[in-house]
């Protein structure tokens, strides 16, 4: 009985500790309101005898604005403004609307929708998975609806706190991209 007693004392002294779960990732996601990162990006694809690795840079100014600069091998620019897509590549860039693409849109939202830490954006389109604890975390975005499910399998992103520090991603066809993120501190 003394036992008991002394279990429940500490049970309701003890200052209560929120378990981490995807509402408190998403909350401190959300504070994240931008910054410059480098990048490494391994990309495995199956009519490729090895894996094809890019490096550069990427900015993000919230809430819709992602631009992804790649320095090596080939250089390009890839910029996403609100739902357009811009791609600079050899002296040619291509414009895409993306609003008129759902599956390319809802593969656009996974990222901006972590970035932002919009689960309601996340959710449209994926089920998510949380492991982990604040300072070492792991979401699983997998797919909910089966046009996105015959193109990506599953999006994993790990991070810590507001950073997200790796993305993958394992697509229909086996192909994946595995794309590594180290923050560039600004002063």
């Amino acid at each position: 009985m003394k036992r008991l007693i002394a279990c429940l004392f500490l049970v309701f002294t003890l200052p209560a500790y929120a378990a981490f779960d995807v509402a408190q990732l998403m909350n401190d996601l959300a504070k994240h309101k931008g910054g410059k990162a480098k990048f490494v990006e391994k990309r495995t694809i199956s009519l490729l005898d090895k894996p094809v690795i890019s490096t550069g840079e990427m900015s993000y100014t919230a809430p819709d604005r992602l631009e992804k600069r790649t320095l090596t091998p080939k250089p390009e620019l890839l910029t996403l403004d609100k739902d357009l897509l811009s791609i600079e590549r050899e002296g040619q860039k291509l414009s895409i609307n993306l609003s008129n693409q759902p599956e390319a849109l809802a593969f656009i939202d996974s990222i901006r929708g972590t970035l932002t830490g919009n689960r309601a954006a996340l959710e449209k389109n994926y089920g998510l998975y949380l492991s982990g604890n604040s300072d070492k975390w792991v979401l699983t975005l997998m797919p909910s609806e089966q046009k996105i499910a015959a193109l990506v399998v599953r999006i994993i992103v790990t991070g810590s706190k507001s950073q997200i520090r790796s993305i993958e991603y394992l697509q229909a066809d086996g192909d994946r991209s595995l794309m590594t993120i180290e923050a560039i501190e600004t002063k």
